[in-house]
């Protein structure tokens, strides 16, 4: 069973790649059958990664900042869900996001993930659409100055 304290950090894509490759391919990949051509794509090299990193050192959870504040590629192990690792990994992004100025946050979300991101201020824009052969809702968060 695996402490539950972590630490996020931000790195580039080449400090990111190897550890954010180990959680994205066996979440998008193999448990949700996203091919892996469409989950590799040009906006890594371009884009902040957070990393969850756990006391041991292992990787844990993902998520990137594309250079416009959209938020994506949000991932965290299967034995780590639950435990606070998205919730600190989707936080850092935003704080990161509002460091780069950004007036707003911006994410796709899968359906089944919308309420986790609403209880984070997020709120959907749109309508439903299919991204990866899964149901998606364009959501945001307004940043302004507030601490969180």
């Amino acid at each position: 069973m695996p402490s539950d304290t972590f630490v996020v950090r931000i790195l580039s894509w080449c400090e990111a790649r190897v550890a954010a490759r180990r959680i994205r391919e066996p979440v998008f990949v193999r448990e949700q059958g996203v091919p892996l051509e469409l989950e590799l794509d040009e906006w890594d090299e371009q884009s902040d990664h957070a990393l969850a990193i756990s006391a041991d050192g292992r990787a844990v959870g993902t998520g990137r900042l594309l250079p416009d504040g959209h938020i994506g590629r949000m991932a965290v192990l299967k034995d780590w869900r639950g435990k606070g690792a998205g919730a600190a990994l989707l936080m850092t992004l935003v704080e990161q996001a509002r460091k780069r100025g950004h007036a707003s946050a911006r994410l796709n979300a899968q359906i089944s993930a919308a309420g986790f991101y609403r209880r984070y201020g997020f709120y959907e824009v749109g309508a439903q659409f299919m991204e990866a052969g899964i149901a998606h809702i364009a959501m945001q968060r307004e940043l302004h100055s507030d601490p969180g």
